[in-house]
């Protein structure tokens, strides 16, 4: 257990932010009274270490910069709460995979420099599971990558959890890319190159590993930046992602805040963006080259992990999967006893679900059954 607990945190993730970013984020943003002196603690310590990053930028310059990337990544796609935690550890016991870490995520900045002390301090801080979920915390483990680019750049949707007034707005721009301008696409595409850069360089893998919820919304654009790039779309029942989304969104987002937002506006938000992003994901996926994409019902996986692990590999021919095998079924082994969240849908959640989401069931085949 950390000393800290996460929904006390006297900061947030911003903390990790170099000095432009952090700026360019908050600027004409309102901050409310309650979460001022959190900004202002945040925004501190942001300054502070703020300078460290011209070190790995010149490191990063000097080492990593023009070597070119060998394999396009595998991106898991997914809503949140569709099972691509579990599948991205699955697949990250597979050696010849890197990843984007726990403590990148915070801190992208001092990857190449000042790692050792500024990881360990982290990881005697943080708690060692997820609140949500039960899920397991630490700093080396993998983890999506969007928190690290809203530290490296201010385009990127994870900009709501520090200011959810803005959620819709930053869906449409940056999660969806509809309102997005040509610069701010390019920055996105250096920043997120470098990020995937520095997270092969830091655990030693050959090929990036993504597990991103917001990449879902962004096929068309993954695919010219990696035109060979293999997809693996996790579905899941849309009872159970409305229930653990709301979970996860009004819990994951109180220590991060710098605005107040109501439990209903949040709510209503997750309902409008799932449309957004299941859409989105359907109008594009057509792009993806044939043999690059494969869809799974995150049910069918967590009741054999191993088999359609096989199965993944085999349908995107991705390398390594008897190499892999042994460790992957250690990991698999060790979770049978992990307990899940269980859900029971109320009248109101059948509703909404029914209401708002009924492509979704239709199309994937899903009931209350």
């Amino acid at each position: 257990m950390g000393l800290l607990e996460f929904n006390k945190l006297p900061i947030n993730t911003l903390v990790g932010a170099d000095w432009k970013t952090f700026n360019a984020i908050t600027a004409g943003r309102q901050i409310d009274s309650a979460y001022k002196s959190k900004y202002r603690l945040t925004k501190a310590v942001c300054r502070l270490l703020s300078p460290f990053a011209k070190i790995q930028n010149k490191r990063f310059d000097k080492k990593l910069a023009n070597i070119p990337l060998s394999e396009d990544p595998v991106f898991i796609l997914g809503h949140w709460r569709s099972g691509t935690t579990f599948v991205h550890n699955v697949l990250s016991c597979d050696k010849r995979f890197g990843y984007n870490t726990t403590y990148q995520t915070v801190f992208p900045h001092l990857m190449m420099w000042g790692q050792t002390f500024f990881k360990g301090n982290m990881s005697f801080l943080m708690p060692d599971k997820r609140p949500t979920d039960n899920m397991e915390l630490a700093v080396d483990l993998p983890q999506e990558e969007e928190f690290a680019l809203a530290n490296m750049m201010p385009y990127t949707y994870y900009n709501f959890w520090f200011l959810p007034q803005y959620m819709q707005e930053y869906a449409d721009k940056y999660l969806l890319f509809n309102d997005i301008s040509e610069n701010e696409l390019q920055i996105f595409e250096e920043t997120f190159k470098k990020l995937i850069k520095i997270s092969l360089w830091n655990t030693k893998g050959e090929q990036f590993l993504s597990k991103n919820p917001p990449h879902t919304g962004r096929v068309k654009e993954l695919i010219k930046m990696f035109p060979n790039a293999k997809f693996i779309y996790l579905m899941r029942n849309p009872y159970t992602v409305l229930e653990s989304t709301r979970s996860f969104f009004t819990n994951t987002i109180q220590p991060l805040k710098l605005q107040d937002i109501s439990n209903e506006e949040i709510e209503k938000n997750i309902i409008s963006i799932y449309a957004k992003l299941y859409h989105q994901y359907e109008a594009e996926k057509h792009l993806i080259p044939e043999g690059n994409l494969i869809e799974v019902k995150f049910e069918d996986f967590e009741a054999d992990a191993m088999g359609m692990t096989q199965k993944i590999y085999e349908s995107l021919n991705l390398k390594g999967f008897d190499e892999a095998k042994g460790a992957i079924q250690n990991y698999v082994g060790e979770k049978k006893g992990y307990k899940k969240n269980k859900y029971k849908y109320d009248d109101r959640t059948i509703k909404l679900v029914e209401e708002n989401w009924g492509f979704a069931l239709k199309q994937w085949g899903y009931s209350l059954d």
